[in-house]
């Protein structure tokens, strides 16, 4: 295997190599890792001065339309927090450290640093999560492992992170390509331990991706390792061992046990009725952002009046990504919260549309970038993946991550 780093690269070069390396290493199996990462793409940032802001306004009309959406979605945010005196700065916290995140780019844009850094990092720090999962509920009897976080944020972000390894593969030649299908292989397995079945709707996203683009998937090796997706979820679901048949099962027991009225405090009842509870307090104030302390008073006064369920009131949220912006920052909110979901993976597909007879430095990290989003999108069908900081740091890093790869790979590619 080639060297990671070239022999004369500069300090800043080793350093920015090493995040991109850690930055998915420890997003699973550390607390603070994807803070310290982002505290150091930072600083590297700072350090890379003139040369990185020079590049990064060479570039600047391609990525002008991620840079809008997320600039409007915090000073969406702020506007709100300035208006509602009940309304916490903390609210801030994360469309600001995402906005922020975007020193990520500078620095791979600056400091060129090798994919193949990333690559590993990403497959390291799966199958180091896939372990933690199968470790948890199948050696010491956790029901629903999550290793340091929410069992349903850990499945979720270990499957995108399985799912991204997949497109690694077209940038790995020989027995290396082993490498990349080892990470989607640790991402399913993981994923399934943790017992999270909102996040299979992910991959039935990603397979109607690779419909559309397989033909990037040049070679038999490439096409053999997204054949093993299909082969393992059968499988999966097959083994009653995984659990994946009960919870599936259990899943459709649920919806026609809420529907006929049968009782709806279930896993799949609760987000039934939080679903039904968001789109009524939506349709009240369509157009203008709230506070919690009024959203909270209007689920109650629902409850009071028997349209809702009074267990609505224990949940901190409404386990979907739309509705939760939407009871709070009304339509406008949610326009401007889904643009940093569309603008980034219409980024991606313009690179593939564009560049389709280019080489797979650049095409690999699109498939991976439209591979993210449409993960988180898919995330956010069922749960708020947004509601962490964590969570939403991974994704705005890596975000501007492959954003930066891309580039890079498209400037070689003119060259």
């Amino acid at each position: 295997m080639n060297n990671i780093l070239d022999k004369n690269a500069d300090v800043k070069t080793v350093i920015v190599t090493s995040l991109v390396f850690l930055l998915p290493f420890l997003a699973l199996i550390s607390r603070i890792g994807v803070g310290l990462c982002s505290f150091g793409f930072l600083l590297a940032a700072i350090a890379c001065g003139k040369e990185g802001l020079s590049l990064f306004r060479r570039h600047l009309s391609d990525i002008r339309g991620v840079l809008i959406a997320c600039g409007l979605y915090f000073l969406f945010t702020a506007a709100v927090v300035a208006l509602h005196d009940d309304v916490m700065l903390r609210n801030l916290e994360k469309p600001a450290r995402m906005l922020i995140s975007v020193t990520a780019l500078i620095c791979v844009l600056a400091c060129r640093p090798r994919r193949k850094a990333f690559w590993l990092g990403l497959v390291a720090g799966v199958v180091a999560g896939a372990c933690v999962a199968v470790y948890q509920r199948w050696f010491i009897g956790v029901d629903r492992p999550g290793g340091m976080m929410n069992a349903i944020t850990f499945g979720d972000i270990l499957l995108c992170m399985g799912l991204m390894s997949l497109a690694g593969v077209l940038d790995f030649r020989g027995r290396e390509r082993l490498i990349p299908a080892l990470g989607t292989v640790a991402g399913l397995v993981g994923t399934v331990a943790t017992g999270t079945r909102g996040g299979w709707i992910a991959i039935v996203f990603s397979a109607l991706l690779f419909l559309k683009y397989g033909h990037y998937l040049r070679g038999k090796f490439a096409k053999s390792a997204a054949g093993l997706v299909a082969v393992l979820m059968i499988g999966a679901y097959l083994l009653p061992q995984t659990g994946v048949q009960q919870r599936l099962e259990q899943g459709v027991d649920d919806v026609r046990t809420y529907f006929q009225g049968a009782g709806a405090y279930t896993n799949v009842g609760v987000r039934l009725e939080l679903w039904k509870g968001a789109l009524q307090l939506s349709a009240r104030h369509p157009w203008t952002p709230v506070s919690q302390e009024q959203v909270r008073s209007e689920l109650q006064q629902l409850v009071a009046a028997g349209q809702l369920q009074p267990f609505v009131l224990e949940a901190e949220h409404f386990h979907n990504d739309t509705l939760q912006v939407m009871v709070y920052g009304g339509i406008p909110g949610a326009v401007l919260w889904f643009g940093t979901l569309l603008l980034p993976f219409l980024f991606f597909l313009r690179v593939l549309n564009r560049h389709e007879s280019a080489g797979a430095g650049l095409i690999a990290p699109a498939l991976a970038g439209m591979l993210l989003v449409l993960s988180y999108f898919s995330f956010g069908l069922t749960e708020v993946i947004f509601w962490s900081v964590r969570s939403a740091m991974f994704y705005a890093l890596m975000l501007f991550v492959l954003m930066g790869f891309c580039l890079n790979a498209k400037e070689n590619d003119g060259r």
